[in-house]
């Protein structure tokens, strides 16, 4: 027995050593998509700066983005294992899409004079609060690009470690709803400025294109 115990624990050890690249791989993927000005995430700091409902405005925005990656995670592999030719078209198209979205960012960065704007004003139901939050979140074509599709492809170039992917992305998605909510007092005075989103549009920029690069690469 204990020579069938040492003989598998390298193989669990390379399992480990093979899994967490992939989940932070996913959370980076997933932290790089969300983070960017928007209204769903000024939603969500103006929730946090008056204190209302911020734990369920951020669990659903969080769940609803899990929701999607393993939509995309899941049904994008299945979808490209019947159709082969789908695999190049949505890599090449990804890839595409993210150094735009890189492009776009550096514009941003250089050109922009924006900060994020809180609107103050007088609170809302819990029933409202939430309908607009799923609708800001699930009306939003952005979404469905960057979990459904884009997420979705990139998974694809992992594979047999998708669930780690996904794993991390959700993980990544879960850490910036609720710290951005929970956080909110802290980081107004930060991303008031609009010096503080020009280096976070810049980061995102070259995020964009090393993951484009290693999506032409096959990861």
């Amino acid at each position: 027995m204990e020579r069938v115990n040492n003989a598998t624990e390298p193989a669990d050890i390379m399992d480990i050593s093979t899994y967490f690249p992939t989940y932070l791989t996913g959370m980076t993927v997933g932290l790089s998509l969300i983070v960017a000005i928007g209204a769903q995430n000024a939603f969500i700091l103006r929730q946090g700066l008056r204190n209302e409902y911020v734990f369920a405005v951020c669990l659903a925005c969080a769940l609803s983005d899990t929701i999607l990656i393993i939509v995309g995670v899941t049904s994008l592999a299945q979808v490209i294992n019947l159709m082969p030719w789908l695999d190049p078209v949505m890599r090449y198209g990804g890839a595409a899409f993210l150094i735009w979205y890189g492009v776009k960012s550096l514009y941003s960065a250089v050109r922009s004079s924006g900060a994020l704007q809180v609107a103050n004003g007088a609170g809302a139901s819990f029933g409202k609060t939430m309908a607009l939050c799923l609708a800001l979140t699930w009306l939003n074509p952005h979404v469905y690009l960057d979990t459904v599709i884009l997420l979705g492809t990139i998974s694809t170039r992992f594979a047999g470690h998708q669930p780690a992917f996904a794993a991390g992305a959700a993980t990544g998605s879960f850490l910036f709803f609720f710290s951005l909510g929970y956080g909110a007092s802290w980081l107004r005075p930060i991303f008031s400025r609009p010096v503080s989103w020009r280096i976070l549009e810049t980061i995102i920029a070259f995020v964009m294109w090393l993951i484009a690069f290693k999506l032409l690469n096959g990861m």
